[in-house]
C-alpha cells in the first residue's frame, strides 16, 4: 500500500489511537505519524513502547503541517481540543475523529474548523474493554465497520478517507449523523448502559456474595462485566452527548421488559417462546454478516 497521508497527527493516545498507528505501520499508510496526549505519563509510555514515529509535548507541535489530524479524545473534550488546534491547521488538512457520538461532535468541532480545512467525522465500530497506549494492536479494525458522517465535506476528501479506513482493514459506510446516533443507541450505547446496570445490581445484592458472583458467573454475566469494564470517561461522555437517542431506546427497552415481566408473572410461555424465537434471528444475522462467529467463547475468554 502506498502512503496516503504524509503526516498524520493522533491527538489522544488510547486504544484507538494506538491501534491506528500499528495498523498504519502495517500498511505503510503514513509518511510520518506523530502523537500527543495531555498526560506526560501517557506520552512517556508511548515513547517507551515505540508508539508513533514521534511523540510531541504540545498539541501545537503535533498538528503542525499535518495532512490528517484524528481526534482520539473523549467526546466531552472535543470542543476544547478543536478550539486549540483550529488556528494551527494548515490549508488542505483533513480533521477527523473516532467518537461514538456524531451530532455532538459535529456541533463541538465544526465552529473551530477554518476555511480550507476539511472536517470528516468518523466512528470505527471496534474496541475492547482495555484502554491506554499499551492496549492497541494492528488488527483491531479488521473486518469491523467504520461509519463516516461527512456532513457536507468535500467528496474527494471523503472518498480518500474512506480508502484510508479500508486500508486499515475496515468495512466503510456513510450515514447521516442523527441516524448514526440512533443506530448506535440501539447497537451499543443502551446495551452498555444495561450491562453497567446489571453488574451494579449484582454488586448491590447483599444476599449473593461477591465471591459467588465471581466464581459462578455464567457466560451472559461475564459478557456484561466485560462491557462494564470499558473506559468510564468515554462512556460518561457518550451518554451525556447522545442523551435523546439513548433515552428513546431505553424507554422502548423498558416497555419490552415490562411485557416480559408480565408474561413471566402470568406464566405466559407462548409469549416468551415466540419472543425468544424472534430475537434468535438477530444473532444469526450478526453471524451471517461476519461480525461474530458461533464458535464458543469467541474473542472473549481463554480457550479451554
Amino acid at each position: 500500500m502506498t502512503v496516503m497521508y504524509n503526516r498524520v497527527a493522533l491527538i489522544g493516545l488510547g486504544l484507538i489511537a494506538s491501534s491506528l498507528f500499528w495498523a498504519m505501520k502495517r500498511g505503510g499508510l503514513a509518511g510520518e505519524t506523530v502523537g500527543y496526549a495531555r498526560s506526560a505519563a501517557t506520552r512517556d509510555t508511548a515513547r517507551n513502547i515505540g508508539l508513533c514515529d514521534r511523540i510531541c509535548d504540545s498539541v501545537a507541535d503535533a498538528v503542525a503541517d499535518a495532512d490528517l489530524v484524528i481526534l482520539c479524545v473523549p467526546v466531552g473534550a472535543m470542543d476544547a481540543v478543536a478550539a486549540e488546534i483550529g488556528p494551527l491547521l494548515k490549508t488542505g488538512a483533513v480533521v477527523s475523529d473516532v467518537g461514538s457520538v456524531k451530532r455532538a461532535v459535529i456541533d463541538a468541532v465544526s465552529p473551530h474548523i477554518p476555511d480550507g480545512v476539511h472536517f470528516i467525522p468518523a466512528h470505527p465500530l471496534a474496541g475492547t474493554e482495555q484502554s491506554g497506549p499499551e492496549s492497541g494492536f494492528a488488527e483491531l479494525f479488521d473486518n469491523r465497520w467504520c461509519l463516516l458522517t461527512p456532513n457536507g465535506a468535500d467528496a474527494a476528501e471523503v472518498a480518500k478517507l474512506r480508502t484510508y479506513w479500508e486500508a486499515l482493514g475496515s468495512n466503510v459506510d456513510e450515514m447521516d449523523a442523527d441516524h448514526h446516533d440512533l443506530v448506535l443507541a440501539v447497537t451499543s450505547h443502551t446495551p452498555h448502559l444495561i450491562a453497567y446496570t446489571m453488574v451494579g445490581v449484582a454488586d448491590d445484592l447483599s444476599r449473593v456474595s461477591e465471591s459467588e458472583v465471581v466464581q459462578f458467573s455464567a457466560t451472559g454475566f461475564r459478557d456484561f462485566t466485560r462491557i462494564a469494564a470499558s473506559d468510564p470517561t468515554m462512556w460518561r461522555d457518550v451518554f451525556l452527548n447522545n442523551k435523546d437517542a439513548t433515552l428513546e431506546i431505553l424507554g422502548r427497552f423498558t416497555e419490552e421488559l415490562f411485557a416480559l415481566q408480565r408474561a413471566i408473572r402470568q406464566g405466559d410461555g407462548d409469549l416468551l417462546h415466540d419472543y425468544f424465537t424472534r430475537t434468535r434471528s438477530i444473532r444469526r444475522g450478526i453471524i451471517e454478516a461476519g461480525q461474530d462467529t458461533d464458535a464458543p467463547n469467541f474473542g472473549r475468554y481463554p480457550k479451554p
